[in-house]
């Protein structure tokens, strides 16, 4: 329930990031509600429509989440905007943002002013897709030198993604490592308390399967079957778990879900060592005291130490 009188905030936004099932969610919610705030969700798979199971959407009304159609192909340019209307709206109506999400670059964008790369020119990743395939990987990979070496150094040639991804920037002007990276930047648009949600692998293990599990109760793999048989846009494919619960069976669709999410938590745990300015706290509790300890460090605007 929302306070009547919400404390006084020593920061405009409130940011909340952790690894998939680290309870982002409930705790960012008891934080809105505590301090009369709306949460803006940084989540690149909750932006579509159709997809609430699969994707574990908040099942109350969340800013950016179901905004867009299966067909829409979403840039993370375009998340920045839609993020920044909505945390300059709240704060100019004097509303808390609680920006909450486990994808690191749309977090970023969403507090951050982040110089992204221009998307690709019509038909210019198609052409760069086709000299890959023709020349191969290695003849791919040598021209990207010649023209980005800096790139060339990060990307291995058999990563033809990410090949074909810096040959399109380099053909732009643009470059995949450009010398100022503001990926990691301590700037932000507004004052901003980030909190990094931190739980022990083995007890994320343990909830990311719960997760698959009740998942998989309340309709994913009609959901999935249903959306797949849709057009789809190439981001709406990437959706985790939507692919595996509309194609495979039951029991190989649980398996693949799990593994991807104990990969990708893993990711997301070395996204946030690299987060700077971030207020680590532990997550294997109650939301509830996680939410009231986050309120108290807001409001005072005092940072506890990492950990």
């Amino acid at each position: 329930m929302a306070s009547s009188s919400p404390p006084a905030q020593a920061h405009s936004v409130l940011a909340i990031f952790g690894p998939t099932a680290s309870g982002k969610t409930a705790v960012g919610e008891a934080v809105a509600d505590r301090i009369g705030g709306e949460v803006v969700s940084a989540d690149s798979a909750a932006v579509y429509r159709d997809l609430p199971v699969v994707t574990a959407s908040p099942q109350r009304p969340t800013r950016l989440v179901g905004v867009f159609p299966l067909t829409h192909e979403v840039s993370v340019g375009e998340y920045q905007r839609l993020a920044h209307e909505a945390i300059d709206e709240l704060v100019a109506a004097g509303r808390t943002p609680v920006v909450v999400g486990g994808t690191g670059l749309y977090l970023r964008a969403a507090l951050s002013s982040l110089d992204l790369p221009p998307p690709p020119a019509p038909g210019m990743r198609e052409r760069w897709e086709e000299l890959y395939d023709e020349r191969g990987a290695e003849a791919a990979h040598e021209l990207l030198a010649d023209r980005d070496p800096a790139a060339a150094a990060r990307v291995h040639a058999n990563d033809r993604r990410r090949v074909v991804r810096a040959l399109e920037l380099a053909d732009a002007g643009a470059s995949l490592a450009p010398e100022t990276d503001r990926l990691w930047t301590e700037d932000t648009r507004h004052p901003t308390l980030i909190v990094a949600l931190d739980v022990p692998q083995d007890e994320l293990d343990r909830r990311i399967e719960l997760r698959a599990d009740a998942m998989i109760a309340h309709g994913a793999v009609e959901e999935a079957r249903a959306a797949w048989a849709q057009p789809l846009s190439g981001t709406a494919r990437k959706v985790m778990g939507l692919e595996e619960f509309a194609t495979l069976r039951l029991e190989d669709a649980r398996d693949a879900y799990v593994q991807a999410n104990r990969r990708l938590a893993r990711y997301q745990r070395k996204w946030l060592r690299k987060m700077p300015n971030v207020v680590t706290l532990a997550a294997d509790r109650d939301p509830q005291e996680i939410a009231d300890e986050i309120v108290a460090l807001a409001g005072t605007g005092e940072r506890l130490p990492r950990r």
